[in-house]
């Protein structure tokens, strides 16, 4: 079921990169940043009309991801230095304490922010990396520099077709995929993707276990049960193990938000208004 959008693309100055972002929501209502992984925040399009009215949502493009400017390279493609990203645009944004929603990787980055910012007022994960779940082996492969030199632009756009065709379990138009791969036209997007799969690393979400036990945020896990790049079960582990959690599981596959817009949107509101 798709939702038509009523989102705003703008722009925030980080550090002398404009990000870009999409608005929906009033400036008055509680900031709620939402967060990607290896796609871009074509991800929360489906479910930003049905949260603007509670929530001011904000879906942030990382550098050099989506509509942002940019270049990520390996050393700054990493989940605490993602983090460090998210903080200085929610200080660019005039934001102090926000609540955070995050998907895939994304969701390694909303971990680090709920661990150790002290700025996270409640937390939501849709289908996030955890534990070990990560990096699956289509994306640990480009941890490989060789390999990364070695693929083309238009290998990597093939790919990433390929792969939004086993992100979603009702048929994509033409049209949808190519709106969702088109930032992988750019060269400086294939790299900077490739920079974040290169970066991508377990130990991230393992390390920060104790501190994130100790924050114990509020925080919902919405997933779609037919995911096979972050199964489930990692979920119900997260829940078992971290206070102060509690899942949803919803029809869909990694990007449940293209499959079950309104039950993820409920599940956030929910949670989070």
């Amino acid at each position: 079921m798709t939702v038509k959008s009523q989102a705003d693309r703008k722009t925030v100055e980080v550090k002398g990169t404009s990000l870009s972002y999409l608005d929906a929501g009033s400036r008055d209502a509680p900031p709620l940043l939402l967060l990607h992984g290896t796609f871009w925040s074509r991800v929360w399009q489906p479910v930003l009309p049905l949260l603007a009215g509670k929530l001011h949502c904000m879906a942030l493009d990382f550098p050099g991801f989506g509509r942002s400017e940019g270049e990520l390279h390996i050393e700054d493609a990493s989940v605490p230095a993602l983090a460090q990203v998210v903080e200085d645009a929610a200080d660019a944004l005039g934001l102090d304490t926000f609540a955070v929603a995050a998907h895939d990787i994304g969701g390694g980055v909303a971990q680090h922010l709920a661990a150790y910012s002290g700025r996270v007022t409640k937390l939501v994960l849709v289908n996030a990396v955890m534990f070990d779940s990560w990096p699956v082996p289509a994306v640990e492969r480009f941890r490989d520099q060789a390999l990364r030199a070695a693929t083309s632009p238009e290998e990597l756009l093939a790919a990433r077709t390929k792969t939004m065709q086993l992100t979603v379990k009702r048929p994509l138009s033409s049209e949808e995929i190519d709106e969702y791969v088109s930032p992988w036209q750019d060269p400086a997007r294939g790299r900077s993707w490739m920079a974040m799969a290169g970066a991508a690393d377990a130990r991230y979400t393992l390390d920060l276990l104790p501190a994130l036990k100790d924050a114990a945020v509020a925080t919902r896990l919405i997933w779609g049960r037919g995911d096979d790049f972050q199964k489930v079960s990692f979920a119900r582990r997260y829940v078992s193990e971290i206070p102060s959690s509690d899942l949803v599981q919803v029809a869909g596959r990694h990007i449940p938000m293209e499959d079950s817009p309104r039950e993820v949107a409920a599940a956030m509101l929910e949670h989070l208004a």
